[in-house]
């Protein structure tokens, strides 16, 4: 297998600056998800890996070879990477057998006879496609057709896997499926991968490692899904690893007023400094209750969406999201309507400085 090290990249387009001074290091044999906004820069660093586009500046080394470097003017052409590559539209052959499609970076390398039959029918069966190497891409769904995809990458045995959004074209139940294939292939394997997403669902669920790109094109935070989940390097990085509830506070004296009322907040102190501060929370953070404890709220939408009921709350002038378990909202009678009153009590924050652009007032 192989490793990636990306040093000081940068990349402009029409005088844009899409990548600036990027560094980023992949280990041998780990799934790393590359998380971000659409036109952040995720996919052209995945071509600049691959060899299709050469960097303004800085070096790309695969292993401890340095296949781009700019100074020097080296670049490797992307055959000579060890790459496999798997595109957002399939890309496979319509005209090709599912064999045949697979077989195809064999036959390009020369391999004939038993050795391409052997390794070619290895993949397809390694992507749960055995009984269907004769039918033709059109005989085939979107999640097939997608494992054609990953076959072919696979075949050639290369020591690391660019996946760019490849599951973007499937259903919402393909791509689930596909999510959870795609990290047992790579844990079989031992291919290093690299995927680029703006899906935060599924870089969470295959990634061992991930990183959280902006808009600008800047590697906000690197981590296991935990560790970036849980704790956030900043409000951009918490607001795109899904859905969030911002709360604005005042700090008067020892007190944290919220929004635009007198209520104040009651649990553990945040850990910093500043007159002006944002509490940062999820869906499922949010505990409701008709009276006691907690901020004064109104149920503003009440939605009914199977497994869980999903509010939107005015609480201090500002509207959040709560989502609580059908069966709970049964058994506690928490079964609110437009206009309700409620009470919020909030079990997880993150603290955040200042009163932070995402927080939406009323």
């Amino acid at each position: 297998m192989a490793s990636i090290e990306i040093r000081d990249v940068s990349k402009r387009y029409a005088g844009r600056a899409i990548l600036s001074g990027l560094s980023l290091a992949l280990e041998d044999g780990e799934c790393f998800t590359l998380l971000g906004p659409s036109g952040c820069g995720k996919t052209v660093l995945l071509r600049l890996i691959a060899g299709f586009e050469a960097p303004d500046s800085g070096s790309i080394l695969i292993g401890d070879k340095a296949v781009a470097d700019a100074a020097s003017g080296r670049m490797a052409p992307p055959d000579k990477r060890g790459l496999g590559m798997v595109f957002q539209d399939y890309a496979v052959w319509p005209h090709m057998t599912v064999f045949a499609n697979v077989a195809y970076p064999l036959r390009l390398a020369g391999v004939k006879g038993d050795e391409l039959r052997d390794r070619t029918m290895r993949c397809v069966e390694l992507v749960g496609l055995a009984g269907l190497d004769q039918r033709l891409p059109s005989q085939l769904s979107g999640g097939q057709q997608q494992r054609v995809a990953l076959a072919r990458a696979l075949v050639s045995e290369p020591g690391i896997l660019l996946l760019d959004e490849p599951l973007n074209n499937l259903d919402a139940n393909l791509r689930e499926e596909m999510r959870f294939e795609i990290k047992a292939l790579q844990q079989k394997t031992g291919v290093t991968i690299l995927y680029v997403t703006h899906d935060q669902e599924i870089a969470l669920g295959i990634a061992d490692r991930l990183a959280v790109m902006d808009e600008h094109g800047k590697l906000c935070q690197i981590g296991t899904p935990e560790e970036v989940y849980e704790h956030p390097a900043d409000d951009f990085v918490f607001r795109f690893l899904g859905i969030a509830n911002f709360l604005f506070f005042t700090r008067e004296g020892n007190v944290l007023r919220a929004g635009n009322s007198r209520e104040s907040w009651r649990g553990p102190p945040p850990d910093i400094d500043g007159k002006l501060l944002t509490a940062g929370f999820r869906p499922s953070d949010v505990l409701l209750a008709r009276e006691g404890e907690g901020f004064s709220g109104i149920i503003r939408r009440a939605s009914f969406l199977g497994a869980q009921f999903d509010y939107l709350i005015e609480i201090a002038g500002v509207l959040i999201r709560a989502a609580l378990p059908s069966h709970e909202c049964v058994a506690r009678g928490l079964l609110f309507a437009e206009g309700d009153a409620c009470r919020v009590e909030l079990a997880t924050v993150q603290w955040f400085a200042g009163h932070v652009a995402a927080a939406e007032k009323l």
